[in-house]
């Protein structure tokens, strides 16, 4: 793989990353009072879409090889953005 398609998939995995940590808030906000059954099942749907968008997409980009870097990439951008919206709630408060 070239150094080209590694950069691109490096930026989708934290953009992926920033975008999976705004569904699950948003997520998290529309389920919180429903039943445990169909929270749970509704978790389980909820990841095995975003995994199956997040391979169709490296699919596309880069024949679907998962390297490990792109996972710690979709971690940081998580967090990142975990951090950032703390950050901001604390400021507006």
């Amino acid at each position: 793989m070239d150094l080209k398609t590694q950069i691109i998939v490096l930026i989708f995995s934290f953009v992926y990353g920033i975008l999976f940590s705004i569904l699950v808030n948003l997520s998290y906000k529309l389920i919180c009072n429903f039943k445990k059954v169909f929270r749970i099942l509704y978790t389980f749907v909820f990841v095995l879409i975003n995994s199956l968008v997040y391979f169709f997409v490296l699919k596309l980009i880069n024949d679907a090889i998962l390297h490990y870097y792109s996972l710690i990439v979709i971690i940081f951008g998580f967090v990142i953005i975990d951090i950032v919206k703390k950050r901001w709630y604390t400021k507006i408060r």
